[in-house]
């Protein structure tokens, strides 16, 4: 390998034959192996070889083009260069082919060919000897002038590029510590230059031709960046900041100039930013650590990752709201005025918002509240959190937190990660502008937990008036004062929020809407929007109120207005085609006197609104277009919810309850059976652990009343459940059912089936029992007296202590009710039954003490 120092190769070389471009000595470059000759080349020399004589190839330039390339081997070049393979790496990804890293040690040339498959190889004779130049032979005066007229070229191109980049750099120390008779080699590898003139320099065997052929690209390479140079907007300090575009790249960059609108004319952006900073007017802490990053970004160079960074951190710094607010409008009767005109009902929330401003009235500095609105979907709670805002005059913004199972999407990342970000109540406040917004933070319920932690967990310090004065952020790191900040979350449930969190929010309730309360949305809210998004006027359209009500008990059975509003999308679709195919007509033909079109949809347009005929229209039809009953039919199909109480209370053994879920509230049928047995007791219909004790409760304490009140087994035995099992099934199965209140309404399925009696169709329950007969308070009992009352239910029991929850109930549908309030079992069965549950009063002897 090695003789007197110098670069001795080996006389027999494989041979790599390659397409991209040329390999001159002294410089490195990446090969891509496909073809299948050179492959064996890489698997039998480099993979399997042991020596470091193995790792030395012949790279010979392929001149034939790779379009039409053969298996036969090509006319070889004579003059090739022996390269050393440093780094070999596979891939099997489009196609299996191998990339090597090839430094070139020197030419030579092919003297005779020893065989073609399954590679070439070559007797191959060296032609660069170095050493003759290196070890004081003297070089004749035009060879000398040559080497120092290209030396003087390469120091003046590399000055023209910016030293600051590494690449530059180590090319400046590269001149000085190279033999200068190497350096021709090394140039015309890094400058622009095409293949075919590295094919020149490579067959230039001769040094001072090889200086000769290299020479004018250097020129021309020069008088190019000169060029370029003087098309660049000149700069006052333009000597000192000469910008790559890429990253070792031998081309200098145009400065580019990314001036604001506004600023300076000297276009000085660390100025600016600076600027910026001292007029941001930041608390002393922020401002500290603003000026100190300042700092260390004035002295960091552009090139450095963290330059970015540190730019981007400082112009969220600035960007912040931190003195910047809105005023409030503290006008309660037009606060009042304007919550009526976008919300009906909701009277709750509405007061909340007055209180609110009337305080604000009174003191100047208070503290953002943080309410939580909680109720079944399609009540508005998001929507009453914007007109809240309307109505104070401030900002808002919305934060959806369904899903969200990192802590970092509140809190934000640190910085010291990539890609790091601020959170989401920064990056509000950002958007928004001002520190005293109405933040929504939307489905609060719905947040997940995950391994990056706890999002509910970080929101402790948000939603919390004693810490959020000083909320800090992981990007910021820096406290940020959200004290003025109104925050209000959503939920549909309180179950699934973590306690802790629960309690630094002030809960408000937001129950359904009533069947007249629906009525008067619809037609002062629903309908009206839904005429606008299908380009229709009332002029064309009207649905009178029993239309309303018709859709809101037959076709939707909900606590909010959403599927209503759905249905009404869907009239407005179909009497939209009506008045489409009526102005189609009208233009086409211009009839004169038509008959008059009944006010309604008959069955018949209807069925063309289907179908699409426009051949069966025969005149537009008559406006106003008013929905009745049998429109409403024929548009949304036969009905989807039908009263079907009273049709399924024809056996003993059937009772109905209430139940609350966070769509609102529910009947609940409940039914038993009984045939002979051993006394097994079955629950079906996916019930929950409190549910199926309030059953076997249910047994106990029927089982130990059952001379009281008659109930007897199959057999008229006095023991129900002797000889007898019983089935008690929960219709709807695929629903997943839990809680306390179904414990009366058991108790009256039960007694139902025992005593062979029917339970009074019109009347349901609710309420939580004990093993002696008492009936417990249960919660949600506006939102079940609300499911019976669209039921058509009329009668409804409750346990006494929930008497209090009656005052929440609209006057209207307390005087459709009747309520009944029972504190014990006994009270619970005479009011279920007509003509009252009769006990036999069982007298026990007196007995006196004898102490």
């Amino acid at each position: 390998m090695a003789s007197h120092g110098g670069i001795q190769i080996p006389s027999r070389l494989p041979l790599l034959l390659t397409h991209e471009g040329v390999l001159l000595p002294g410089s490195t470059t990446r090969v891509s192996v496909h073809s299948a000759r050179n492959m064996q080349v890489v698997r039998s020399r480099l993979l399997k070889g042991t020596s470091l004589k193995s790792t030395i190839l012949g790279v010979i330039p392929n001149t034939r083009d790779p379009e039409h390339d053969t298996q036969e081997l090509p006319a070889l070049h004579s003059i090739g260069t022996a390269g050393l393979a440093v780094q070999v790496v596979g891939s099997n990804w489009p196609k299996p082919h191998y990339t090597l890293l090839i430094t070139g040690l020197c030419r030579f040339r092919v003297t005779q060919l020893l065989r073609e498959r399954p590679f070439a190889v070559a007797i191959v004779e060296q032609l660069d000897r170095l050493e003759q130049y290196t070890e004081g032979q003297p070089l004749d005066r035009e060879l000398r002038e040559l080497t120092q007229n290209f030396y003087q070229a390469a120091l003046q191109l590399v000055g023209m590029l910016d030293m600051s980049v590494p690449v530059v750099a180590k090319l400046r120390q590269l001149l000085d510590s190279l033999p200068r008779e190497t350096l021709p080699d090394v140039l015309a590898a890094m400058i622009r230059t095409s293949n075919t003139e590295k094919l020149q320099v490579l067959d230039a065997v001769d040094l001072q031709e090889r200086f000769k052929k290299t020479l004018p690209m250097l020129t021309r390479q020069i008088e190019g960046l000169k060029l370029l140079q003087k098309t660049r907007k000149p700069r006052p300090d333009d000597d000192k900041r000469v910008l790559a575009i890429r990253k070792g790249g031998v081309f200098p960059g145009r400065q580019f100039s990314l001036e604001e609108d506004g600023e300076d004319e000297d276009g000085d952006d660390m100025a600016v930013l600076e600027r910026k900073v001292k007029e941001a007017a930041m608390p002393e802490p922020a401002l500290h650590v603003c000026l100190k990053e300042l700092k260390r970004l004035k002295k960091m160079p552009q090139s450095m990752p963290e330059y970015a960074l540190t730019r981007n951190y400082l112009e969220l710094m600035v960007e912040l709201p931190w003195t910047k607010s809105t005023s409030d409008c503290l006008d309660i009767r037009a606060a009042r005025v304007l919550l009526d005109n976008d919300h009906y009902a909701l009277e709750k929330l509405k007061r909340r918002v007055l209180e609110y401003l009337a305080v604000r009235q009174l003191r100047s500095t208070l503290k953002g509240p943080i309410l939580c609105f909680v109720g079944p979907p399609g009540v508005g709670k998001t929507s009453v959190g914007r007109s809240i805002a309307r109505t104070l005059g401030r900002e808002f913004h919305r934060i959806a937190l369904g899903g969200v199972c990192d802590q970092s999407d509140v809190r934000g990342h640190r910085r010291t990660y990539v890609g790091s970000m601020p959170g989401r109540i920064i990056n509000g406040l950002k958007t928004v502008g001002v520190n005293n917004p109405v933040f929504l933070l939307d489905e609060v319920d719905k947040l997940g937990k995950s391994l990056q932690g706890d999002p509910a967990a970080a929101l402790l310090e948000v939603l919390d008036p004693e810490q959020n004065h000083s909320f800090t952020d992981h990007y910021l790191n820096v406290p940020f004062d959200l004290s003025q900040v109104l925050f209000i979350a959503t939920a549909n449930t309180t179950s699934t929020i973590p306690p802790a969190l629960l309690d630094r929010m002030e809960v408000i309730q937001v129950p359904g809407y009533t069947q007249e309360e629906k009525v008067e949305i619809a037609h002062r809210h629903l309908i009206p929007h839904q005429l606008e998004q299908h380009g229709l006027t009332p002029q064309q359209l009207q649905i009178p109120q029993d239309t309303t009500h018709e859709i809101i008990s037959k076709y939707t059975r909900e606590a909010g207005v959403r599927s209503l509003e759905r249905k009404i999308g869907a009239i407005c679709r179909a009497v939209a085609v009506k008045v489409a195919e009526g102005h189609k007509m009208s233009k086409a033909e211009s009839p004169g006197e038509t008959e008059a079109a009944d006010s309604s949809i008959p069955p018949s347009g209807q069925e063309q609104v289907g179908k699409g005929e426009d051949s069966d229209v025969t005149a537009p039809p008559e406006m106003p277009i008013v929905i009745d009953q049998i429109a409403l039919k024929d548009i949304l199909g036969p009905q989807i919810f039908e009263m079907e109480v009273s049709g399924r209370l024809t056996l003993p053994g059937v009772a109905i309850g209430l139940a609350w879920t966070p769509l609102g509230g529910e009947i609940m049928f409940v039914e038993a059976s009984r045939m002979e047995g051993d006394g097994q007791l079955t629950l079906t219909g996916q019930l929950g652990d409190i549910m199926k004790e309030s059953a076997h409760l249910a047994i106990s304490w029927l089982r130990s009343n059952a001379k009281t009140y008659h109930l007897t087994n199959i057999a008229g035995g006095a023991d129900p459940l002797e000889g007898n099992d019983i089935h008690l099934h929960f219709p709807a199965g695929a629903v997943t059912k839990d809680g306390p209140s179904a414990g009366v309404t058991i108790v009256t399925c039960l007694a139902s089936l025992f005593s062979g009696r029917l339970v009074r169709s019109d009347v349901t329950m609710t309420g939580e029992i004990t093993l002696r007969g008492l009936v417990l308070p249960v919660g949600g009992i506006k939102d079940k007296v609300l499911a019976a009352h669209r039921a058509g239910l009329k009668r409804i029991i409750l346990p006494k202590r929930n008497e209090k929850d009656l005052e929440e109930i609209p006057v209207h549908i307390q005087a459709e009710l009747a309520f009944i309030t029972a504190s014990t079992l006994d009270e619970v069965l005479n009011a279920a039954f007509d003509g009252g549950f009769p006990a036999v009063v069982i007298t026990h002897p007196q007995i006196t003490s004898k102490l």
